[in-house]
């Protein structure tokens, strides 16, 4: 007898967080008007890109050359788009929320991942932040923005905190998910104030003369 197999809850935050990487991907390609192939490939970019860094690094097959889910969920968000994106666009926060939804959910993914493949907690949180942030600075290339990790906001640092609860759930003794979700958490709430009250990392000031 054949049963269906219940996915589990890291492979339910993957989805959730690929399709929401590819609305922000596909919403900031169609304010450049780009076309729908393009708009498509931009958003398939954002959401397996950083996950395609993580695991060449940790020597393992990305998950979307053997599950052709990731690309369904990219085309899932570009028909979302499509039916919304008049109201999308008018939205000014909605390439903010997807795009916090998405970090959040993917620094979680790569830090577990990592983690579970016995690799030590501050290897899991580089993974987790390449996971949450290069699809990010992939879209950004692509549509000629320069990418926000490299802006004053605060990005990547907030998947390195986001990392660093995950990591004291554990070590805490909790159970995986609650740490998942702690982490997740942690990552959306760093990045939603550090935006809403102007937190920034200091600049690292030079000589212009001298450039």
């Amino acid at each position: 007898m054949n049963f269906i197999e219940i996915p589990s809850f890291v492979t339910v935050l993957d989805f959730i967080g690929t399709f929401a990487f590819a609305i922000s991907g596909i919403r900031l390609a169609s304010a450049k008007r780009f076309d729908w192939f393009g708009a498509y490939i931009v958003g398939l970019a954002t959401a397996v890109g950083g996950g395609t860094i993580r695991d060449v690094l940790l020597d393992v097959t990305p998950p979307w050359m053997t599950d052709p889910m990731y690309l369904v969920c990219t085309a899932v968000a570009m028909v979302f788009v499509i039916i919304f994106g008049k109201y999308l666009i008018h939205l000014n926060n909605t390439f903010f929320l997807f795009d916090s939804i998405g970090l959040a959910l993917f620094t979680v993914v790569g830090f577990s991942k990592a983690y579970t493949m016995g690799y030590p907690f501050w290897i899991a949180i580089i993974m987790g932040s390449i996971t949450g942030a290069a699809g990010g600075v992939i879209r950004d290339v692509f549509i000629n923005e320069i990418p926000l990790i490299f802006r004053k906001e605060i990005y990547a640092m907030a998947c390195v905190v986001g990392g660093l609860a995950y990591w004291f759930c554990l070590k805490a003794g909790m159970e995986d998910y609650l740490g998942q979700i702690i982490g997740g958490v942690t990552v959306f709430l760093v990045r939603i104030l550090a935006v809403k009250y102007q937190i920034t990392l200091p600049i690292l000031k030079g000589d212009p003369e001298n450039t």
